[in-house]
């Protein structure tokens, strides 16, 4: 899609439907109203929204970081067409009130914010989207059920609804490709044969068709890095002993095309689950654990699969069966694309590492001394030996592993540190408002204090995470200095970010996590452009005494405290930290700030 003539293609909308389909239905059907009547008019819907010809994306209403227009070409003209489908007034049920069904929808399915799902219902027009809006909040939609209900409908693919369109486009031409394919039942690649059922109903010449290939997946070569203008997963070499099984290659293609109802599918927030819009890159392909495994990569997408080598053999392997794991990855660049997790069991997991990491090791991210670790010894492929997962048990954090990496001489060969988050892959941690490595003395006393509390972020698509001391305060009744953080987890997809803040008074051990005094999430706060921060909490120091604590972010100049169990009154205090006497646990107060105006 060209930016400067920002048009869409009738054959980029097909690859975006094929792409987002159970999505788009999805969206239809919460829109329409619980039933499997509005379930079946949800696959119509998702189905009728192509184009028929090249159409224009002038002021498209997106999400904000959105970058796929067709989608959001298609999700506009999805929401449209189940406004406008009649359906019988029920007085008084506001649950019915489709435009309202909408906001919701698009809030809590699409993750849209406030002012994007307003200009989204005024292009779907909606007569007062406000309304809408302010009614989304106490409306009943069915996100939960919906599925059931789909799963209950007619079966539908994407692919129908594009076989169609082309049909209609083309009925010569269509009669001809018919004969054709007739006259070719039987030979290799048709879907006839012992393998068809395992195969998806793809269109014969299509990219879609190719990335069901072996032969067609981009492989790159072991030293291309070195000369590569960009270093990320694209620049990843083609590994394992298996990168030649062109039979393992189609299983695991096929199966990110069409997964069959006994894989474990599972994917990442905010990453799409349909098939890859054409041949995807072979990052790795072999033998681990008792498993034959494949990483693919197409540019958005990193996709993990996984089958066991010996079926039946009652080993973990074959319990777990055939799983399909995918993950955002798109924009990763050099630091963020420095390791995969090609191998996770119970309590370890194994890292394929990028060809320019020179040096992996092992490190203990509750221990800030443990500051280069134990080396990791890797195959000829780059695959690690089994690293510890976290323990991340509620009040039982007692082993946080991490890992350290570095590149060589040439490429990235200032250490980065990551942690397994249960994601393909691995979290970066950073440190400061420049977001460097958490590798220096002062970055890890904080980590250590805070990685007990990321469970938190488990499986929620995190690409990193970072912390910044915004104060740092010296605590009544000589009980020594006390640091406020604010860490905040960066998602891939950029939207539903994590934001916490924290207490770290003085601690027996390194590893005691601080106290978290408040919560966000999809924010800017704690961001590279907004860094505002105003927190408290009810403190008691060694001698008994009580305190209301408060600190906020280097530009607040003064910071003030009412509310009731304050011993003194009301309390203020210029700088960015405030301490006041407290009567006890039962004290209650507000606290405001005073910020420069640059």
């Amino acid at each position: 899609m060209s930016e400067g003539t920002a048009t869409l293609d009738v054959e980029q909308a097909e690859v975006a439907l094929v792409a987002h389909y159970a999505r788009l239905v999805r969206l239809a059907y919460c829109v329409l109203g619980d039933g499997p009547r509005h379930a079946r008019a949800a696959h119509t819907l998702a189905q009728r929204a192509l184009p028929r010809r090249r159409t224009t994306t002038d002021g498209l209403p997106r999400a904000q970081g959105e970058d796929d227009a067709a989608y959001a070409w298609l999700r506009l003209r999805v929401v449209r067409a189940a406004l406008d489908r009649p359906r019988p007034p029920l007085p008084g049920h506001r649950g019915r009130n489709a435009p309202a069904r909408a906001a919701y929808a698009l809030r809590h399915l699409e993750g849209m914010a406030d002012p994007e799902i307003r200009r989204l219902l005024d292009a779907a027009r909606v007569r007062d989207p406000e309304a809408a809006l302010a009614d989304a909040r106490t409306v009943t939609v069915p996100v939960h059920a919906g599925p059931c209900a789909l799963c209950a409908a007619p079966a539908a693919h994407p692919l129908t609804a594009v076989r169609r369109r082309r049909r209609g486009r083309a009925a010569l031409a269509a009669l001809c490709a018919a004969l054709a394919c007739g006259g070719l039942l039987g030979t290799s690649g048709s879907g006839w044969g012992p393998d068809a059922a395992t195969r998806a109903p793809l269109l014969t010449g299509t990219d879609a068709q190719r990335a069901l290939e072996p032969d067609a997946l981009v492989r790159v070569g072991r030293n291309a890095w070195r000369h590569a203008s960009r270093t990320d997963f694209a620049a990843w070499p083609a590994r394992g002993a298996l990168r030649g099984d062109a039979s393992l290659l189609r299983r695991a293609l096929v199966t990110w095309a069409r997964p069959r109802a006994d894989v474990r599918l599972s994917a990442t927030p905010g990453t799409p689950q349909g098939p890859p819009p054409g041949p995807p890159q072979l990052l790795y392909a072999g033998r681990l654990d008792g498993r034959a495994v494949v990483l693919l990569y197409d540019g958005l997408r990193v996709a993990r699969y996984a089958e066991p080598l010996t079926p039946g053999d009652g080993s973990r392997a074959a319990k777990d069966g055939i799983s399909l794991e995918l993950a955002r990855a798109a924009g990763a660049g050099t630091a963020a694309s420095a390791a995969l997790a090609v191998s996770r069991g119970e309590d370890e997991v194994r890292y394929l590492t990028a060809p320019w990491i020179g040096r992996a090791a092992h490190v203990d991210l509750l221990d800030p001394e443990d500051r280069t670790g134990s080396p990791l010894a890797r195959d000829a492929d780059g695959v690690t030996e089994p690293v510890p997962l976290p323990v991340t048990q509620p009040r039982h954090c007692t082993r946080w592993p991490g890992l350290l990496l570095s590149g060589s001489a040439h490429l990235a060969s200032r250490a980065q540190l990551y942690t397994d988050l249960g994601e393909p892959v691995p979290a970066r941690l950073t440190d400061g408002t420049a977001r460097d490595p958490a590798t220096g003395p002062a970055a890890r006393g904080r980590l250590a204090r805070t990685v007990c509390h990321l469970p938190a972020v488990l499986d929620s698509g995190v690409k990193t995470v970072s912390s910044w001391e915004f104060a740092h305060q010296r605590l009544p009744d000589g009980d020594g200095e006390a640091a406020w953080v604010c860490t905040r987890a960066a998602t891939w997809r950029g939207a539903g970010a994590r934001v916490m803040t924290q207490f770290q008074p003085p601690a027996a051990h390194p590893g005691r996590p601080g106290a978290v005094t408040s919560r966000a999430e999809d924010t800017r706060t704690c961001g590279p452009r907004s860094r505002q921060v105003l927190t408290g909490l009810l403190w008691k120091s060694t001698r008994g005494h009580w305190y209301v604590l408060a600190a906020g972010d280097p530009r607040i100049t003064r910071l003030r405290a009412r509310g009731t169990g304050l011993v003194e009154g009301p309390a203020r205090a210029d700088g960015n930290t405030l301490a006041a006497r407290a009567a006890g646990r039962d004290t209650s107060v507000r606290l405001s700030a005073q910020r420069r105006a640059d």
